[in-house]
């Protein structure tokens, strides 16, 4: 038995909790806080075909340590995950390396939408959390571009009710503003050539298609308020549609380019300080449902290549809920807002059973942010000072004691 004694819930009520457990753990709850374990709904573990950036063995033990104990991974590896015998195959290499790391992390993998491979959607129905697209190339090769292949999707999606989830940039107008761009080749010129008409025109297009199918809309890593402004008109529609943030949208704007040069490279890119502002009011009006770390993990040395090589993203699930806490201590975020977007509303619009994990967190423990579990070894928050961590994550009926 799992036993936490004297803890406080969200609202500030001191509470007792007995957990069903082979293992007999007594946890002193005192000053400690306790709040549903977090799902990150956007991860990217690089298996197949990637483990040198990162594997399931030590993306679960980032997961952990950043109180998640549920991931949805992304379709984007080598090979693609494009036909359902390929997303078996995965589900059995991530079985056998979740086994590995003794950690039985909860998981659920989204199918990619393949122009070739359209007819394999279906079949993928009860095995995937999803359908994603990319309307704009990231890493891989896995990119829609053309309205008869995009119709497709959305008309086969809503027909077996599943849910798109759409990376909204559009590959057209990309190609376009790299073709004519004249200016310095630095990295800050990423914010440029992916402006916020490259992802506004995208979410346009998507939410047109949401409407015309009745699909399910899952609007991945929203950065800008010209977006928010689309998803809030399609939400009071009445639209199926949810939007997902990002930490590193949250609390990187332009700037960081200065500091953390090809560190900083996103899809979509990092915005000018004013579109974070409007991602909080979005926040507080329900316009944002989740928010997903966008794990995706690349090695110091690919990183450090000149912009036009360096590849997009950067690892982000460890270190998610601590700066959503810190950021709750800064007057910016409710604790009830984290917990909506960490967990709750990922299980509604996912229809996730409620299982008994939790994450135990000290709003006050401060502590600087100086290692990683991810495989990549390095964070675009090295050295940022937290207030609040999570100390204990409940999987599965084990207690996971943390370090900070």
């Amino acid at each position: 038995m799992i036993r936490i004694q004297g803890v406080s819930t969200i609202q500030g009520k001191i509470t007792n909790l007995s957990i069903q457990s082979d293992e007999e753990t007594i946890i002193d709850g005192a000053g400690l806080t306790i709040m549903p374990a977090v799902i990150d709904p956007h991860v990217h573990f690089r298996t197949p075909g990637m483990e040198y950036k990162e594997d399931w063995r030590t993306g679960a033990k980032a997961a952990i340590r950043g109180g998640c104990t549920t991931v949805f991974d992304m379709p984007n590896t080598k090979p693609p995950t494009i036909t359902a015998n390929l997303l078996h195959e995965k589900k059995a290499i991530i079985d056998r390396q979740l086994n590995e790391a003794a950690i039985p992390l909860r998981y659920q993998l989204f199918f990619g939408a393949d122009k070739h491979h359209l007819a394999e959607i279906a079949k993928t129905k009860t095995a995937a959390i999803g359908i994603k697209v990319f309307m704009g190339c990231s890493t891989g090769n896995l990119v829609i571009d053309d309205d008869e292949s995009l119709h497709a999707v959305f008309s086969i999606a809503a027909k077996e009710n599943m849910i798109v989830a759409v990376h909204a940039e559009d590959e057209h107008l990309i190609r376009e503003r790299k073709a004519t761009y004249s200016g310095e080749n630095s990295y800050a010129a990423h914010s440029h050539l992916r402006n916020v008409e490259v992802a506004t025109r995208a979410v346009e297009k998507a939410i047109g298609l949401a409407r015309q199918y009745g699909t399910r809309l899952y609007i991945l890593h929203v950065s800008s308020a010209e977006e928010i402004a689309l998803i809030k008109a399609a939400k009071q529609e009445k639209l199926p549609v949810f939007a997902e943030t990002t930490p590193h949208h949250l609390f990187f704007d332009t700037s960081a380019y200065g500091r953390l040069a090809g560190k900083a490279v996103v899809n979509p890119p990092l915005r000018d300080e004013k579109h974070r502002e409007a991602l909080f009011t979005a926040i507080h009006e329900k316009v944002i449902d989740t928010i997903g770390s966008d794990h995706a993990p690349h090695t110091l040395e690919e990183k450090a290549q000149p912009y036009g090589e360096c590849p997009s993203g950067m690892p982000g699930i460890e270190f998610m809920l601590p700066l959503l806490l810190n950021a709750y201590h800064a007057g910016l975020i409710t604790l009830p807002e984290v917990v909506s977007l960490t967990s709750q509303r990922a299980r509604e619009i996912f229809a996730i059973t409620n299982e008994n994990d939790w994450v135990i967190v000290d709003l006050n423990k401060k502590a600087k942010v100086s290692s990683t579990q991810s495989k990549c070894g390095w964070t675009p928050y090295q050295d940022l000072m937290l207030q609040g961590w999570p100390v204990y994550t409940v999987l599965k009926n084990t207690c996971y004691k943390l370090f900070v």
